[in-house]
């Protein structure tokens, strides 16, 4: 029976073939990339306010504590969108005829909440509690960056689970003394590897805390 197909079909063939693989595994690659990007996760992305809040002013220049807005960080789940009455208690004196707090104003006059848009926004099947947290020594800092450094305040790290993990897994690295939990420019000491391993033994850490049912519950 004569050949049908020249023998160069044989090359193309094996070609074709780990080609094809070559082309999925660059199409993996590239979407692992995708939806670690900042583009996607939205690190760095400063978010439109109803108000152009600054931290930075707040915070480092005026010195005021997180839990003066955060009332409840320490004790809920949720840290706590201030109320229209926490600004007024400043913007009644302060600024008090401003344009830029306008929206403060008519929010107090009528009754109404400011339509804050949230920044760090963790997807509906995780749970995340602030006050376990705070109670086993993570600073504010840890998940939300230099917050006293923003102008505007954006997404600081990626939400991913595998960011989670990473200090799930590693405690040590991140824990500090819970009266500098709101300390934003607090540095381990030289001797931190010490001092963190006493504050896990003292605050009872676990670092095995990584089964599912810790935070997909």
């Amino acid at each position: 029976m004569p050949q049908i197909f020249h023998r160069s079909f044989n090359t193309i063939s094996r070609l074709t073939i780990f080609g094809s693989l070559f082309v999925l595994a660059g199409i993996f690659w590239a979407g692992n990339v995708y939806v670690r990007s900042d583009y996607v996760t939205g690190v760095g992305e400063a978010r439109d306010q109803p108000v152009p809040f600054s931290h930075q002013h707040h915070v480092a220049g005026l010195g005021i504590d997180c839990r003066y807005c955060h009332t409840t960080v320490e004790s809920s789940a949720f840290a706590g969108i201030p109320p229209t009455r926490t600004c007024i208690n400043c913007h009644q004196q302060i600024w008090a005829k401003s344009p830029m707090l306008e929206v403060v104003r008519e929010s107090w006059r009528t009754d109404e909440s400011i339509p804050w848009r949230r920044v760090h926004n963790l997807a509906d099947f995780a749970y995340f509690d602030h006050s376990i947290h705070v109670k086993k020594g993570m600073g504010c800092a840890t998940c939300h960056g230099p917050v006293h450094q923003m102008p505007l305040t954006w997404q600081h790290a990626s939400l991913h689970m595998e960011w989670c993990l990473e200090c799930h897994r590693h405690p040590e690295r991140h824990i500090r003394p819970r009266d500098e939990i709101f300390n934003m420019e607090w540095v381990p000491p030289r001797d931190g590897g010490k001092l963190a391993a006493k504050l896990i033994d003292e605050y009872q850490v676990r670092s095995t805390k990584t089964d599912c049912s810790t935070c997909h519950r």
